[in-house]
């Protein structure tokens, strides 16, 4: 991987995309080869990373400001250093007033993304998601995946993202791995050349901030051009309908 790519990985279920993430984070180990992260071999766990599991996998009893929280107490580190940044972070992914909820209190969606803030808590140089979103229902996907776009643009992250979703990786990444059934290999690999924009976001939204540069500005979002298609089809659709009521002859009696 180079530094500050978003790299994906797709292929069929079973073919190793999450046994490879867990080989990178040193929570496994290999059968033969050597692993290597900043050219240093992975022979134990790294603590210089941020993982996201398929599930939010919060602590029942504990707040979502506590559980973005203990990352930082499992390290040994003071978490009263970090719990302004902790704030900052669940605001910024829309959480604000949500820190004393417990995890049974926050839909699906919320969960995740205290998640993905105690992963970014100690601001890691690399991102491990192992598909962050397969728990989701399609609308919470979505929006999920724009904030993720958000956090990448704005904090310069190097991200492994594994993924199912082929519109996922390439709306994400700057090159897509593709591997084959078991056993699992590296088929091609596609870079994709598509331009990287912030998402829009609705005017009511609060917008992602830049949590890993620590700005407290919103991501804008492109603007409208003039004459935009949307209302066009629409008026079209519409005139088309009342057209065709015009010309249907009445019944005669």
């Amino acid at each position: 991987m180079r530094g500050g790519e978003f790299l994906s990985i797709v292929g069929p279920s079973g073919c190793g995309k999450s046994t490879l993430a867990m080989l990178i984070a040193g929570l496994m180990r290999p059968t033969s080869g050597v692993i290597a992260v900043d050219g240093r071999a992975v022979s134990r766990p790294q603590t210089e990373l941020g993982i996201v599991f398929q599930n939010a996998v919060l602590l029942a009893w504990r707040s979502a400001l506590d559980n973005v929280l203990l990352q930082v107490e499992m390290r040994g580190l003071a978490a009263r250093q970090y719990r302004d940044r902790a704030m900052e972070l669940l605001r910024s992914v829309g959480l604000d007033g949500f820190e004393r909820r417990l995890p049974h209190e926050l839909s699906g969606g919320m969960r995740q993304r205290v998640a993905i803030c105690r992963a970014l808590i100690h601001d890691p140089p690399l991102l491990l998601m192992d598909e962050p979103f397969g728990a989701l229902d399609a609308l919470t996907r979505d929006q999920m995946t724009l904030d993720i776009q958000g956090i990448c643009a704005r904090g310069g992250k190097t991200v492994l993202f594994i993924t199912h979703s082929i519109t996922e990786a390439v709306f994400l990444s700057d090159r897509v791995l593709v591997m084959t059934p078991r056993p699992g290999r590296i088929d091609t690999t596609i870079d994709v050349d598509l331009p990287r924009r912030a998402p829009a976001r609705g005017a009511r939204e609060p917008g992602l901030r830049g949590l890993c540069a620590g700005d407290p500005r919103p991501i804008p979002g492109p603007r409208r051009p003039a004459g935009h298609r949307g209302a066009g089809v629409t008026r079209a659709r519409r005139g088309g309908r009342r057209g065709r009521r015009r010309s249907s002859p009445s019944p005669r009696r």
